[in-house]
């Protein structure tokens, strides 16, 4: 286990958890989802801090950005800010953002990764494959992962275009320097299939279901891979 990605949820009293799917495109309407990524930002860096100082092996986490929140004036301020009163080293925060978020304005999107990158954060493109970007611009951006869509992944094993997809992404991350993530990993098969084509990490429910910071913490405590069998180049989601 090389990593985490941090998800949240919304304990509704009478409905129990409610998917982000539901919640997150009202906040993003109403300005809500400002203050709640920026609280999801540091109850990440505060929980993953907490392990480090509890001596637990703490793997770097990956937050998903919304446009909303990286075209807001005090991004990168509080970004910094966070980092500072949680004392967490920024090597373990990985910035997740889509492809069309970045292209909406991709000179002023290439300023500011600049600026993270220059704080010590990794940044990632998210859901790569789903949305448009140019490849002139991929190559400027300085990110450092590939996240390939799971839409892609999820019959590789069956449907040799999405194979095909799917392998000549990791090809070209790989020639542009850059770590490939395969979302959605869910069977062996696919697994197979990946590890075959040497895609750096996978993410999914074979790896593990969403947890709680406290059973999280057990396989922390546990200090194994999840897959002891394989290459430990593997990521939870």
């Amino acid at each position: 286990m090389i990593g985490a990605e941090a998800l949240i949820r919304w304990q509704d009293p009478e409905r129990g958890l409610v998917s982000p799917r539901l919640f997150v495109p009202v906040a993003e309407e109403c300005g809500l989802i400002v203050p709640i990524g920026r609280w999801v930002l540091r109850e990440a860096c505060r929980q993953t801090q907490a392990w480090l100082d509890a001596g637990l092996q703490a793997v770097p986490v990956a937050v998903n950005i919304s446009v909303l929140e990286f075209r807001h004036k005090d991004f990168l301020a509080g970004i910094a800010l966070i980092l500072k009163e949680t004392g967490l080293a920024p090597s373990y925060l990985e910035l997740e953002l889509t492809e069309g978020i970045l292209m909406q304005d991709a000179e002023t999107s290439t300023t500011l990764l600049q600026a993270l990158k220059a704080i010590g954060l990794r940044l990632a493109i998210d859901d790569f494959g789903t949305g448009y970007s140019s490849l002139s611009y991929l190559k400027r951006f300085p990110i450092d992962t590939l996240k390939i869509d799971q839409s892609f992944v999820r019959d590789i094993a069956s449907d040799p275009g999405d194979g095909t997809i799917v392998a000549a992404v990791i090809g070209m991350g790989h020639n542009l320097k850059l770590r490939v993530i395969a979302e959605g990993v869910e069977t062996q098969a696919q697994l197979d299939f990946l590890l075959a084509r040497q895609c750096d990490e996978g993410q999914g429910f074979l790896c593990s279901h969403p947890l709680s910071a406290e059973d999280f913490e057990r396989l922390l405590l546990a200090g194994k891979a999840v897959f002891p069998q394989q290459s430990a180049r593997l990521i939870t989601g």
